[in-house]
């Protein structure tokens, strides 16, 4: 769970406890006797032996400085007997006594570790630190967790006390990581045994292509890493499949973005196009607002193209942290309008424009539609939110229990906020991210809308909170859950069952709303 005061998605102790949920939620699977048990053991020990090497670096070397050595001695005691535990695990095999007893006795160490941390010793640490600190040393446990030992063995640097004694400390980490460099094509996947045989199949391909933690990763670096898109090509090839999807054309156009610039729109129109103008669905990708581009959403696009026989316009939005909040919205806003003026020039209708989006497009499509609906214009005849975030909130039930689904993890989501707000710590609250904060009479300008949530998806709660804020707000809502799939899901229709009875869902929902505008034009006078 969060902890039990307020904190910033890059503050260090922040940090600190979404690795301690991730951790937690996998030794749930290995309890409950589900799942692969070798794998779930091998990403507990990756996940506790960057973690440790992080707070040894990073952490530690203050507590004494400040007045907390007892503690110190305490976690660093602790720290090692957890590493000595790792050895053993990665020596031996899930069903062997000593494998079963040192599991056993990991998770009895971790946990009073983890609770005298949350409990007393992290809120110690920021009442002497100070508040303002933590966001640095939040950066410099990520950094840290970047630079953990690897084979061979790094020499400790020659300067700084807490660098050479995390050396020191580091070493047994060698023999974790070494154990593990065997298996690092598994080091990625979900191996809980809760997603279907199908949903599996893309975790395991993600896994295959060897992707780094990205919440460890420079932003930089994390847009180098492969994708949920690379993932779903992979198990595309591996059953000889035809892709991507073929639609009728694909242009990308250049228009203005929210700040002066331009920004790319990319204009999808369906294979069996028709005659006369068609509708348009302007659909919004996701990635955090920092990942991501509409190259990784092209599958959907595609997918929502053909089924509903409409134009599909996709814009290329800024991206933080060089453009942090609110640039994205602004730009999206932007794109929503040009398309409204400009629909005619591409054989759109604009009189029956959509809008929808996945992860934060989810969060933007409803945010436009707010800030059109203040300003007293044209809205969208129908919305789609697929899994959204609509707070910053670490809100739910699956902040928990999906706190270590692939690809998106608690720590993630996370890492994600930190460089979106970058320099706005403000924006959590703003009515355009906090969703769930709108009080009924602004949430009754949403247009008919359709909210799709999946299982193993830290922002399921959060996802279906917001369909039921709407329906309470009055608003004609619908709800879709899959179960056993994961965030990112929906652009695998071409192998993910869930993923195509979800964009037909979606098709659907937009339809609805496109053939109910026609039916309510008049009738043309007979002559």
């Amino acid at each position: 769970m969060p902890l039990n005061y307020e904190t910033q998605p890059g503050d260090v102790d922040h940090l600190i406890a979404d690795d301690h949920a991730i951790v937690e939620r996998l030794f749930q699977h290995l309890e409950a006797g589900r799942g692969n048990r070798r794998v779930l053991v091998d990403q507990v020990s990756f996940e506790l032996a960057l973690h440790a090497f992080a707070e040894e670096t990073v952490l530690y070397p203050i507590w004494p400085e400040i007045g907390m050595t007892d503690e110190h001695d305490d976690a660093e005691h602790e720290h090692q007997e957890i590493k000595e535990m790792l050895v053993t695990l990665g020596r031996g095999e899930p069903g062997q006594e000593e494998f079963e007893r040192t599991l056993t006795r990991l998770m009895q160490v971790v946990r009073h570790h983890v609770d005298d941390e949350e409990q007393e010793e992290l809120p110690e640490f920021r009442a002497k630190a100070g508040a303002e600190r933590m966001a640095e040393l939040g950066g410099r446990f990520l950094a840290a967790k970047r630079q953990a030992p690897t084979r061979p063995h790094p020499h400790a640097p020659s300067e700084g006390v807490a660098e050479r004694i995390a050396g020191l400390l580091a070493r047994p980490l060698d023999q974790v990581r070494d154990t593990l460099s065997g298996r690092k094509e598994e080091m990625a996947t979900d191996a809980s045994g809760l997603l279907t045989p199908q949903a599996q199949a893309i975790a395991d391909a993600h896994s295959s292509l060897g992707p780094l933690p990205l919440q460890t990763l420079t932003p930089e670096q994390a847009r180098e890493q492969p994708g949920p898109d690379d993932a779903v090509k992979e198990v595309v090839a591996e059953r000889g499949l035809e892709g991507p999807e073929p639609v009728g054309s694909v242009e990308d156009l250049r228009i203005p973005d929210g700040a002066g610039g331009e920004q790319t729109l990319r204009v999808y129109t369906p294979a069996d196009a028709g005659d006369g103008p068609l509708p348009v669905v302007l659909w919004v990708h996701g990635g955090g607002w920092v990942l991501f581009d509409i190259e990784t959403y092209d599958a959907s696009c595609r997918g929502l193209a053909n089924k509903t026989g409409a134009i599909v316009v996709s814009p290329g939005y800024r991206r933080a942290p060089e453009a942090p909040f609110p640039a994205s919205h602004d730009d999206v806003l932007a794109a929503y309008r040009w398309v409204a003026a400009n629909a005619a020039t591409f054989g759109g209708d604009p009189a029956r424009i959509g809008i929808g989006g996945e992860s934060v497009g989810g969060n933007m499509a409803p945010a436009t539609v707010l800030q059109l609906a203040e300003a007293g214009e044209q809205l969208p005849l129908a919305q789609v939110c697929v899994y959204p975030l609509t707070t910053a909130e670490q809100f739910g039930e699956s902040m928990a229990d999906a706190a270590d689904g692939r690809p998106l993890n608690r720590a993630l989501l996370s890492w994600m906020a930190m460089h979106a707000f970058a320099g706005r710590p403000d924006a959590a609250r703003d009515p355009r991210i906090d969703l769930l904060g709108l009080p009924a009479e602004r949430l009754r300008a949403m247009p008919p809308t359709l909210v799709v949530t999946g299982e193993r998806d830290v922002l399921r709660s959060q996802g279906q909170e917001f369909a039921r804020h709407l329906q309470e707000a009055g608003v004609e809502t619908t709800a879709r859950h899959y179960d056993g799939v994961m965030h990112e899901f929906f652009g695998a229709a071409a192998v993910l069952d869930e993923a195509e009875d979800a964009q037909r869902a979606a098709a659907e929902h937009f339809l609805n709303a496109f053939g109910a505008a026609v039916a309510a034009l008049p009738s043309a006078p007979r002559g």
